[in-house]
């Protein structure tokens, strides 16, 4: 694999990367960054396994991931490297989800934490904890299917002959917000104990995950890469102007129900693995463009930092107030919920400088 130099024809900021016989445009800037982000995560998570009630070095922490013999092997390999995969993987599925969200509604509020698929994901699996469903191994797969339906319900009501981004994102703000009364509801109608695991779960939690909860979501994001990678090149005709994507013969219809349908599947799998970690999917797409500055919002720039924003949450909630360990979604609500407040300032204000 070779990186050519810039040349004619070759848009500025890219270069063409030759593999074999084949080619390709990559974004230099965008290359860099995640780079950049996949060394912070290595550091994070290098930080995670070394830093909790006790200390382990970090020579003793590439042992056990090596797979070499360690006395911290019980600290390490059965209690922190699973919780802190399940914590990478949640992450990385978050990112791409609201990018993909983001791209199809044109709108950064758009994420599965707003508009209503989490909240499905939600609703259905704490019905299913109502009814004696505790399995963690089985929640992510009742996940999918919850999240899928509040997506189908609300790409149904928001569509009137095509799909306006402010109409979906308010149609599924209401949605949202009545499956949010649906899942109290189940909460009410189960037993102590369940309406406790419910709570729990329902704040976005890494607590007691393991391996069990880590391959459901690893065997998603495998099977799911070729379609994400179909997905990063069909951001570029989403993102052009409908006349002049339907003139180049584009079907954006299907193309942007395959792009939501992704994000909807990849979200829910999340929500099912560790509960509904919210303003992940909010912060990283974001994050992730304004790095960058490209056009399109990065996949792979936004699945790192997602995991980088998880890893990091949790390990502060470990941390901050010990020995109560605060469960990540805390942590992430603090950060995203004043993003999201200027966000929605933002835009009023640039509005009225518009109409001003």
């Amino acid at each position: 694999m070779t990186l050519s130099p810039s040349r004619p024809g070759v848009p500025a900021g890219y270069a063409v990367v030759r593999a074999g016989r084949g080619s390709f445009l990559v974004h230099r800037r965008a290359t860099g960054v995640a780079a950049a982000l996949a060394v912070l995560l290595a550091a994070a998570c290098l930080t995670y396994l070394c830093w909790a009630q006790s200390f382990v070095a970090p020579s003793e922490v590439l042992k056990v991931v090596l797979g070499q013999p360690s006395p911290d092997e019980l600290t390490v390999g059965t209690f922190r490297l699973p919780r802190m995969t399940v914590g990478v993987l949640v992450g990385a599925a978050f990112g791409v989800a609201g990018a993909l969200i983001q791209t199809v509604s044109r709108n950064p509020l758009a994420s599965p934490d707003i508009i209503g698929v989490t909240q499905g994901a939600s609703a259905l699996t704490v019905g299913a904890l109502t009814f004696g469903v505790t399995s963690y191994a089985v929640l992510p797969y009742v996940s999918v299917l919850g999240g899928l339906l509040a997506a189908a319900l609300v790409y149904a009501f928001a569509w009137r002959g095509g799909m306006h981004a402010g109409r979906f994102v308010l149609i599924g703000i209401g949605f949202a917000v009545a499956l949010r009364a649906v899942t109290n509801l189940f909460m009410t109608k189960g037993d102590y104990l369940v309406a406790q695991q419910a709570k729990v779960w329902m704040t976005g939690s890494l607590g007691d995950r393991g391996w069990a909860e880590a391959v459901p979501v690893a065997w998603a994001l495998l099977l799911l890469a070729p379609c994400v990678c179909w997905a990063a090149r069909a951001q570029r005709t989403v993102s052009m102007d409908d006349d002049t994507a339907t003139a180049l013969g584009v079907r954006l219809d299907r193309v942007r129900l395959g792009l939501a349908a992704l994000g909807v599947v990849l979200a829910s799998i999340a929500t099912g693995a560790a509960g509904p970690v919210d303003f992940v999917a909010l912060l990283a797409p974001q994050l992730a463009r304004r790095m960058t500055r490209t056009a399109q919002i990065p996949l792979l720039c936004a699945a790192l930092t997602g995991a980088v924003i998880v890893v990091v949450a949790d390990l502060l909630g470990r941390k901050l107030f010990e020995p109560t360990q605060l469960p990540v979604g805390v942590l992430t609500a603090a950060v995203g919920a004043p993003y999201l407040i200027w966000l929605l300032v933002r835009g009023r204000t640039g509005r009225s400088g518009g109409n001003a």
